[in-house]
C-alpha cells in the first residue's frame, strides 16, 4: 500500500463538480466474508481507507488485512487509532481534495458507532456521502453463539448499551422490571478504553438486574469476539455467571474483547442450537507449509471447518539451471515426438504451460498426445489449461506407483510412438520413470523446475512450531516434512500431524514425528476432510467423557514428540 494519495479525476464515478466522496462502510462483527457487496465495491473504488479503531480491530489483524485486500494496490491507508485529531474532519478534507474516502466501522455505522456524526459533517461541507449498512453485532453475534433472539414465544427484545453515553447511564431498575430478553453491549471493562467510557463489569450488571427484580436463575450468556475464530460462549445464570467466566478463563480459553451479553429465555436453547463453535476444527491454528498461491483452496476448506490456517512456505520453486532440456521437450511435443505426457504435480503443468505460452502456443500443442496425471490438484491444473486427462491412478492409490499400475504396456503394433515426456522436479523419485521403462516405454525424464528450501519463517512462527502454538500441521509431500523440520524444527508433541499419503507418512516417521492423520487419497481436499474428521472425533470423545473440549494447543505440553 502506498502512503501517497493519487487522485484519479478521470474516474467517471466522481462527482461532476470535481469533489470527492465519503463512504461509511459497516464491516460486520469480524469477518470480511460478512461485508456486503456494496461495501466491497466501495472499498475497491476508494483512494483513501480509514481503518477500524475499536479495540477488537487491533486484535483482529487478519480481518484488517482481508478488508484491505479488497482495495486497489495504490490506496492510501489511514490508521484510525494512530492518526489523532478529528477523523471526521480528516475524511472531509480528503474528499474536498477530490478523493474517494472509505471509513470502516465495526458492525453497522449507525448502530453503536458514530457514523451519524460523519454523515452530518459531510452534509455540512456539501460532500457527497453514502452509508453501506453492515451486519450488526446485536443480531449476528447471538446467532453465531446459537441464541435465537426473537421466536414465536418472544415478542419483545431490548438492547442496552452499558457504557456511559453523554452522561446517561442505563436504568437497570427499569430493564430488570421487564420480562423481555436483553442484549447488552459494552458490559466489559476493556483496559484500552478510557476510564470514563468503560462500562460496568459483568458482576455489576448481574447484581443490578437481580436487585431490580430479575430472578437469580435467569439464563444468561456472554459471547466474546463473536463471529471470529476466537469466539467463546459461556452460558450460566445471573447468580453464577461471574464464577463460570472465571472457571472458563482458567481452562485456557481465549479472553478477548468485545463481549456481548444476552439475558433471558432465548439463552436456554444455546446448547441445542450452537453451530459455529461446534465445527470440527473451530479455532484450531493450522500450519500449512505451502505458499499462499498453492495453499488457497486448502486454506479455504480449513476455514470452512472453523480453522485458522497460516501459510508458511517451505520450498521455493525456481526454473531449471539450464533451459535446453525444456526447450527440446516443448519442440518434441509440437513435432509429435511423444505419445504420452505424464504430469505428477501442479508445478510441472505450470512449467510446461508457461514455456508453451512463451512461444505463443496453447493447449492445441497437445493434439494427438495422451495426458496422464497424479492427484486431483494436478488434474485440475491440466483441465484449466483446456486438456482432459486420459489416465489417472486409482482413487485409493494417488501416487506415481498407482499411475504405473494402470499404465498400459508399450505395444509396437498399436502404439505409433513409444516415447513418454515426464516433466518433473529435480528432486522427484524415480518410481514413475523406472515403472514406465519396465513397461517398454522410452522416457524423456526432464527437469521442469527446481525446488529449493525456503528461508526460515519469522521467529514467532518457529517458536510456535516447536512450542506447541499450532494445533495441527498439514504435510502435503515428503519434501515439506524435510524442509519444515530443516528451517523451523520439529512440531511439538501436542500438535496433530496430518499427511497426504503413505510416502509422506513414512518420511514424517523417519523424522521422529507421530502421524495422527493420513489422507485416504493424495489430494489436499481429502487431507483437509481427514483432519476435520479427526477433530470431530476428539470433540466427541471429550464430550462423552464429560471433559472440556480443548484444542491440541490447550493441552498440557509434554516433551518433544518421540516414537
Amino acid at each position: 500500500m502506498n502512503a501517497n494519495v493519487n487522485p484519479q479525476p478521470e474516474d467517471p464515478q466522481r462527482d461532476a463538480r470535481g469533489a470527492g466522496h465519503v463512504a461509511l462502510i459497516g464491516s460486520g462483527p469480524g469477518g470480511a466474508d460478512l461485508l456486503t457487496l456494496r461495501g466491497a465495491e466501495l472499498l475497491r473504488r476508494a483512494d483513501v481507507v480509514i481503518t477500524l479503531r475499536e479495540p477488537a480491530a487491533e486484535e483482529l489483524s487478519a480481518f484488517r488485512e482481508e478488508l484491505l485486500a479488497l482495495c486497489r494496490e495504490d490506496v492510501s491507508v489511514v490508521e484510525a487509532a494512530e492518526c489523532g485529531g478529528d477523523i471526521n474532519a480528516l475524511a472531509v478534507e480528503h474528499a474536498r481534495e477530490g478523493r474517494r474516502v472509505a471509513r470502516l466501522y465495526s458492525g453497522d455505522p449507525f448502530f453503536g458507532c458514530r457514523g451519524a456524526e460523519l454523515v452530518a459533517a459531510c452534509k455540512e461541507a456539501d460532500i457527497e456521502v453514502e452509508v453501506a449498512p453492515g451486519v450488526s453485532s446485536v443480531t449476528s453475534v447471538p446467532t453465531f453463539g446459537g441464541i435465537p433472539l426473537l421466536g414465536d414465544d418472544v415478542a419483545e427484545l431490548r438492547v442496552l448499551h452499558a457504557r456511559p453515553h453523554s452522561g446517561k447511564d442505563v436504568d437497570w431498575q427499569e430493564a430488570a422490571a421487564s420480562d423481555a430478553p436483553l442484549v447488552i453491549l459494552g458490559a466489559d471493562a476493556h483496559e484500552s478504553e478510557p476510564l470514563e467510557h468503560r462500562g460496568p463489569g459483568f458482576d455489576v450488571v448481574c447484581k443490578n438486574l437481580i436487585a431490580g427484580g430479575r430472578p437469580a436463575t435467569t439464563p444468561v450468556a456472554v459471547v466474546r469476539a463473536g463471529g471470529t475464530t476466537r469466539q467463546t460462549t459461556v452460558t450460566s445464570t445471573l447468580a453464577r455467571l461471574v464464577a463460570e467466566l472465571k472457571s472458563t478463563d482458567a481452562k485456557n480459553h481465549h479472553v478477548t474483547a468485545p463481549a456481548l451479553m444476552v439475558v433471558g429465555s432465548p439463552v436456554a436453547r444455546q446448547s441445542e442450537l450452537s453451530w459455529y463453535e461446534t465445527r470440527p476444527l473451530f479455532g484450531w491454528r493450522v500450519l500449512v507449509p505451502r505458499t499462499k498461491e498453492q495453499a488457497a483452496s486448502l486454506s479455504e476448506q480449513l476455514r470452512n471447518h472453523g480453522a485458522v490456517p497460516e501459510e508458511v512456505p517451505t520450498i521455493s520453486v525456481e526454473p531449471p539451471r539450464t533451459p535446453q532440456q525444456m526447450e527440446r521437450a516443448v519442440r518434441g511435443l509440437v513435432t509429435g515426438r511423444y505419445q504420452w505426457v505424464a504430469f505428477t504435480s501442479v508445478n510441472a503443468v505450470k512449467a510446461i504451460r508457461e514455456r508453451l505460452e512463451s512461444y505463443g502456443l496453447d493447449a492445441r500443442a497437445f493434439a494427438g498426445v495422451k495426458v496422464a496425471v497424479v492427484g486431483d490438484a494436478t488434474a485440475k491444473a491440466v483441465r484449466d489449461f483446456g486438456i482432459q486427462p486420459d489416465l489417472e491412478p486409482p482413487e485409493d492409490v494417488q501416487s506415481s506407483k498407482g499411475l504405473v499400475s494402470v499404465w498400459p504396456p508399450y505395444d509396437a503394433e498399436i502404439d505409433p510412438i513409444e516415447r513418454v515426456l515426464l516433466p518433473r522436479a529435480d528432486i522427484a523419485t524415480e518410481v514413475l520413470s523406472a515403472g514406465l521403462s519396465d513397461l517398454g516405454w522410452e522416457v524423456d525424464d526432464v527437469t521442469a523446475y527446481r525446488t529449493v528450501r525456503a528461508a526460515p519463517p519469522p521467529q514467532p512462527i518457529r517458536e510456535a512450531i516447536k512450542g506447541g502454538g499450532f494445533d495441527a500441521v498439514l504435510f502435503t509431500s515428503s519434501s515439506t516434512v524435510r524442509n519444515l523440520v530443516g528451517i523451523a524444527g520439529k512440531p511439538h508433541n501436542t500438535t496433530a500431524i496430518a499427511v497426504i499419503g503413505r510416502e509422506t507418512e513414512k518420511t514424517a516417521i523417519e523424522f521422529g514425528l507421530r502421524v495422527d492423520v493420513v489422507a485416504p487419497k493424495a489430494s489436499v481436499s481429502a487431507l483437509t476432510e481427514a483432519l476435520a474428521e479427526y477433530g470431530a472425533a476428539k470433540r466427541r470423545e471429550a464430550i462423552e467423557a464429560g471433559k472440556p473440549v480443548l484444542k491440541p494447543s490447550q493441552k498440557r505440553r509434554g516433551r518433544r514428540r518421540k516414537l
